[in-house]
């Protein structure tokens, strides 16, 4: 198990930053698929991609809450674990087509591997009996895993949405099974910090995607004013993500919960579920950047409309969803953010994508003004995202 620091949240350690860089590429991956496939079915695709490929994320940064990341076996697992999360990654161009057995057989090993690991490793405790019904859950949905590389493409999509139910169900029936009952949310302690922590690596991980993007993408464009315009709106964009995330305006300086609630359910609402969201928006944000520097003049088609105003939106419902599982509270400036996104929709086929850009940047940019928080100085001690 982890070393206890009374009074203090545990680290984050180096195996756990290694295993993270797996999913740099992993990012990379989703974010080119994206882009490829920009239509209705190809953002259903990209989004149960990246769902399989957070839950496998998640899971692990759940278990490394009470793994001791400095022990030579834990470090073994993280390490052995990045070959299938890579594999993932490798597989996600062409997950819907050659590549299915690869992408499913890795993300069963991945997940099925972990949860065997920590079973073994509390046995006889409570903890490995909250994993065996966790792997029981892994199991089932495997099923649909694997039977989603067998049919047709368009049934695949089908499939494996429905594994990603299960996958995502899970935790809220409390891994429940027959005759064994489900496990209680305090069953599983949890040092939330660390946790929080863990995600906001990952966040500035999918940030870190914008900065790539726009520097591959720069790098191989002709510099023209419309050009160099878009690219600094998406960088204002990125960097106003990366404001209203660490601003402590509506978050909590002190790290203290803010309400009554079990730590761990919490965590569930804010950490696994939430951050996906706000991961996920800030992926699609940079799908979003690439596609208006390279035709900062065209008109948009919805589909760029749905990366450029989508990704903000995203974020925001995700950070809308972060502070009533962390605080209980609904911000209602972001739901006015939202709103004026949305309001934009239907004029969007009629302006050139270096305006739209520019509208969805204004938007999170008056969001941050009418808030304070541009005037607030992002802390460093913040233990959640505002």
């Amino acid at each position: 198990m982890r070393p206890s620091h009374e009074g203090a949240a545990p680290d984050v350690g180096t195996a756990e930053l290694l295993f993270d860089l797996v999913y740099v590429f992993a990012i990379i991956q989703l974010s080119h698929h994206l882009l490829a496939h920009l239509s209705v079915h190809g953002a259903a695709e990209t989004l149960v991609l990246f769902l399989a490929v957070w839950w496998g994320w998640n899971y692990t940064a759940w278990a490394m809450n009470w793994l001791d990341p400095d022990h030579a076996a834990v470090r073994l697992l993280l390490a052995g674990l990045m070959l299938p999360a890579l594999a993932m990654a490798i597989a996600i161009p062409d997950a819907f087509g050659a590549n299915a057995g690869l992408f499913a057989g890795a993300y069963l090993v991945l997940q099925l591997t972990r949860s065997a690991f920590m079973v073994y490793a509390f046995r006889g405790r409570l903890m490995a009996r909250n994993y065996a019904q966790l792997l029981a859950w892994s199991g089932l949905a495997g099923v649909f895993w694997l039977a989603g590389v067998f049919v047709g493409d368009d049934a695949r999509l089908v499939v494996w949405a429905i594994a990603v139910v299960i996958d995502y169900a899970a935790p809220l029936a409390g891994f429940a099974l027959p005759r064994v009952g489900a496990t209680k949310m305090s069953d599983w302690p949890l040092a939330w910090e660390h946790l929080a922590e863990r995600n906001r690596l990952v966040f500035i991980i999918a940030l870190g995607e914008s900065i790539l993007i726009l520097g591959f993408t720069l790098s191989e464009t002709e510099l023209t004013p419309a050009t160099v315009a878009a690219a600094v709106i998406g960088f204002a964009t990125m960097v106003l993500l990366w404001w209203l995330y660490f601003s402590y305006r509506l978050g909590n300086v002190t790290g203290t919960l803010t309400r009554d609630v079990d730590a761990t359910t919490m965590a569930r609402g804010a950490y696994a579920y939430a951050h996906a969201v706000m991961v996920g928006g800030a992926i699609v944000i940079a799908v979003g950047i690439e596609e208006v520097t390279v035709h900062p003049l065209h008109h948009v088609t919805w589909g760029v409309a749905g990366v450029v105003l989508g990704g903000p939106a995203l974020y925001l419902a995700g950070n809308i969803v972060f502070n009533r599982a962390r605080s209980g509270v609904v911000p209602r400036s972001r739901l006015v953010a939202l709103a004026a996104l949305a309001v934009v929709v239907p004029f969007a086929p009629l302006l050139p994508a270096l305006a739209l850009s520019a509208v969805a940047m204004l938007v999170l940019l008056v969001l941050a003004a009418a808030t304070g928080e541009l005037r607030a100085r992002p802390d460093r001690q913040v233990r959640c995202a505002d």
